[in-house]
């Protein structure tokens, strides 16, 4: 097919199936002025002045065909005016989108093209779902988003990504990057909690709960165990769920930082989980039906504080694990591990791992560093739950916790 101008063929075709997908979901929307036809030749009129516009070293024409688009979008709206309510932008704004995505195809983003044609059909279609999920969002929703942004593009572009510090242990922009790293994580259970927890179910809510954090649900839930008896297995429930969710969120920073260490690190919280499911599973046959807990309300994980917060822990205790170990070895990293694993796990699991890709910390001492942590962190909620929720309620959710630390504790052991 070469020299015959058919070896183009592939691109529009290409860019005609993408026409005919965004334009199928704007055929079914009575108010929508474009449909399968126009969305499709649409796209086809960018594959074509891109193929023009190479040709004739002109790439002004692409942007004409843009106004061109655009004139006839305005000119249609002029003379068949939308439905009272609807202005009808959405569908303007698609028939843009597949006019450059035609383009794009043109110039050899055609993989690129097509993912975002499908992104922008599944926007289309799931309008009723998006408008609910916007309309049902508080003003704290809306901040914590805007506050992880702010986290996210203003605050870590800025800081210097070099080391600072005795041991050069201390790097502003990657302590601001576990800042982001932990408060993405927590912001997305936050989010799932606001929209999904009551609406699921309460077992999701222990869930969720501790994606944001396991302490914090510990302490809210222990509250609800205490100031109402018939919600103890419910409370029990959730919150050794919420402490089982942590294994999976240990996990998750291990891939995403070391993933060389995950195949002596999974063993070990797998092992917890394993244990933990067990008990948490015979706490799930005792919960009665029809008993609904209220969702908690767990502070906005990306507020400035929490985050400036979390960077100056995360700071000391890698701090802390490089002068130590360096002192005490392997002795002093535990001795952190166990303080730090008091109050927060992540900030050891951080710092661990950051050493570990710098090459100061072997894989079995990281390891062994994350268990310690949680072993330590599960005595202090045992310890929290007792002074809040009294002794009824320690001892239902010690025996699941004790299952997780036993099962950490044989993994450290055997492996």
């Amino acid at each position: 097919m070469d020299n015959t101008g058919l070896e183009h063929l592939p691109a529009f075709i290409t860019s005609l199936a993408i026409g005919l997908l965004i334009g199928m979901e704007r055929e079914r929307n009575p108010a929508a002025k474009a449909g399968l036809r126009t969305f499709a030749v649409v796209a086809l009129l960018g594959t074509l002045l891109g193929m023009l516009s190479t040709a004739m070293d002109a790439p002004w024409l692409v942007a004409a065909g843009l106004v061109l688009v655009g004139i006839l979008i305005v000119a249609a709206y002029v003379n068949a005016p939308t439905p009272e309510g609807d202005p009808g932008t959405t569908t303007e704004a698609a028939l843009i989108v597949c006019y450059c995505l035609g383009v794009a195809v043109w110039f050899g983003y055609g993989t690129l093209a097509i993912i975002i044609g499908v992104v922008t059909t599944v926007l289309l279609y799931f309008k009723p779902e998006l408008s609910g999920i916007s309309k049902g969002m508080k003003r704290s929703d809306l901040l914590s988003i805007l506050q992880f942004a702010v986290l996210s593009f203003v605050i870590l572009p800025i800081l210097p990504n070099r080391d600072f510090g005795p041991y050069n242990a201390l790097n502003p922009h990657h302590i601001w990057l576990m800042v982001v790293l932990i408060s993405g994580v927590s912001l997305a259970g936050y989010v799932a909690l606001r929209f999904f927890g009551q609406r699921w179910g309460t077992p999701l809510l222990g869930i969720f709960g501790g994606l944001v954090s396991s302490t914090a649900t510990t302490l809210v839930y222990a509250r609800h165990g205490r100031e109402s008896g018939e919600f103890m297995p419910l409370t029990v429930l959730v919150i050794l769920l919420a402490n089982l969710v942590l294994m999976v969120r240990l996990a998750i920073l291990g891939a995403i930082m070391a993933p060389e260490v995950l195949p002596r690190l999974l063993p070990m919280l797998g092992a917890g989980l394993s244990f933990g499911m067990v008990v948490t599973a015979y706490w799930w046959r005792k919960l009665a039906a029809g008993a609904a807990l209220p969702a908690p309300e767990i502070k906005n994980p990306t507020e400035i504080r929490a985050a400036l917060t979390f960077g100056a822990l995360y700071a000391v205790v890698l701090f802390m694990t490089v002068m130590l170990s360096d002192y005490f070895g392997s002795r002093g990293l535990y001795a952190v591990a166990l303080a730090s694993g008091l109050t927060d796990v992540d900030s050891i699991t951080l710092s661990s791992l950051r050493l570990l890709a710098q090459n100061k910390l072997l894989a079995q001492q990281v390891v062994t560093a994350v268990g310690l942590a949680v072993i330590a962190n599960i005595v202090f909620k045992i310890g929290l739950v007792l002074f809040v929720g009294g002794a009824g309620l320690a001892w239902r959710c010690a025996s699941g916790m004790v299952a997780v630390a036993a099962g950490i504790g044989l993994a450290l052991w055997l492996f």
